[in-house]
């Protein structure tokens, strides 16, 4: 029940109320209806009631404006906060919106995997850039944004070729999904599924997969112009390998993305047709 405030209303006194010739009756009434919020006493001309403070909108100091391009309405099931909308440390909106659309796709097509994590890695920057990212879509954070190497088959620098094809020792695009951990010839490593059928599918027959390298490095790039080339796998600095490989195990996606010459997106055949209308490039 609403209470009504009389604070601005003038005080009726006691000898007033004598002064009235209402009877008993009546008086009765008028006091219960006071007590029902039936009747309300205008508040004086000269001390209006302060209007009620309107609820504070949520993080609207702090939320970024939304970008288009990221809002994809197949990926409803990967929500991501809005943090993400306009980038994440570097992360181009375009990229996220086409992993979260391949993501979509896959989800689509029966694949499962973790809600909670997403890599993505842009081809189209320098090798000297950090171009990985790990993402806890869950709570809106970045947990890794690291140097990753590309294949000898690639490029220098710069990847602008790519291929599914075994001995081509150039990277994949496409969506990837995590599995399980083992020590090989490059240490500590993580098996990568290919999830898009003849862009990636081939990963498992190449042995792509994720593991640390003396010649992912700062150093390496300063020196050479470059960080060192694997065979295809995103290799990763040996100080951060093993922790990324540890937080994306076991059925996380991978989204590795690049554009070519023309601008024309290279990305996943998982991507919905009502998404971001990516479309494959030429595969070496």
């Amino acid at each position: 029940m609403k209470k009504v405030e009389y604070s601005s209303a003038p005080a009726v006194t006691r000898s007033a109320l004598r002064g009235l010739l209402l009877p008993t009756a009546l008086l009765t009434l008028v006091a219960a209806g006071c007590h029902l919020g039936l009747f309300t006493v205008p508040p004086a001309s000269a001390a209006p009631a302060p209007k009620p403070a309107a609820a504070p909108a949520p993080q609207v100091a702090t939320t970024p404006r939304a970008v288009p391009a990221v809002s994809v309405p197949a990926v409803a099931a990967v929500p991501v906060p809005a943090v993400f909308a306009e980038g994440a440390d570097g992360l181009s909106p375009q990229v996220l919106a086409a992993a979260l659309d391949a993501v979509a796709g896959a989800r689509s097509r029966g694949i499962s995997g973790r809600d909670d994590l997403l890599t993505v890695i842009d081809y189209s920057l320098p090798s000297t850039e950090p171009r990985l990212w790990v993402l806890d879509v869950a709570r809106g954070k970045v947990l890794y944004h690291e140097l990753v190497a590309h294949g000898s088959g690639s490029g220098e620098n710069m990847a602008t070729r790519f291929s599914n094809v075994p001995d081509s020792r150039a990277t994949s695009l496409g969506l990837f999904l995590t599995g399980g951990t083992y020590e090989g010839g490059n240490g500590y490593s993580l098996k990568l599924k290919g999830l898009d059928q003849g862009l990636n599918d081939r990963a498992e027959e190449r042995h792509i997969v994720m593991h640390g390298a003396w010649y992912v490095s700062p150093e390496q790039a300063r020196s050479q112009g470059r960080i060192g080339r694997s065979w295809g796998c995103p290799a990763l600095s040996e100080q951060i390998a093993r922790p990324i490989i540890d937080t994306i195990k076991g059925g996380s996606f991978i989204f590795s993305y690049a554009a070519n010459e023309n601008g024309v997106v290279t990305a996943s055949s998982s991507a919905s047709s009502a998404g971001t209308g990516l479309r494959r490039g030429a595969k070496s």
